[in-house]
Order: structure tokens, then sequence, then C-alpha cells
């Protein structure tokens, strides 16, 4: 059974430069971020309800990952051999 998320009206849906960008940042973070630390480090200053609404859409596509203490995680792989090793393996907790 999936949980169904209550979403508000959106007023801005994110661009995907925008979006791209969020995954750049991501991915090339040195450490682990969390959505505050991650939206204030961004180049370029977007509205904090479009950028939530890309980290969720990043969430759910299952490129990042929240981990315990609600950090993101870059965990997006591109073959199908490193798919199937992330699904069999245990989450990290940073």
């Amino acid at each position: 059974m999936t949980e169904m998320k209550l979403r508000t009206t959106v007023l801005h849906y994110p661009r995907l430069d925008t979006v791209l960008m969020i995954e750049d940042k991501i991915k090339n973070s040195g450490n682990y971020l969390s959505r505050t630390e991650l939206w204030k480090k961004l180049p370029k200053k977007i509205m904090y309800q479009t950028f939530k609404v890309a980290v969720d859409y990043l969430i759910d596509s299952n490129k990042v990952i929240l981990t315990k203490d609600d950090k993101l995680l870059w965990v997006f792989a591109g073959s199908s051999t490193s798919r199937k090793l992330i699904r069999k393996s245990v989450p990290v907790h940073a």
C-alpha cells in the first residue's frame, strides 16, 4: 500500500533547468545537506515551495533518499546492475 501525500496548491512548478540545478548540487555536494541547507546553497534563488516540489519529485523518482536525520543523499545510478545492487542494499544512515 502506497502512502498518499497531502499536497497544497502549487503556485509554481519547477522548470527543468531548476530540477537539474538541484540534482547537480546534491550530486556534487561534499557532505549530506538538509533541505533548507541545500536551498540556501543553490546558485540561483527560487521560491521554497517550488524547491520542495522539485525535491519531492527527486525523492519520488528514487534519485534521492532522505537519511534518518533528514539529510538528502543522491542514490540514482544509471546501469541496471547498480540499480539492482541499490535495491538489495541496506539504506545508508548518515
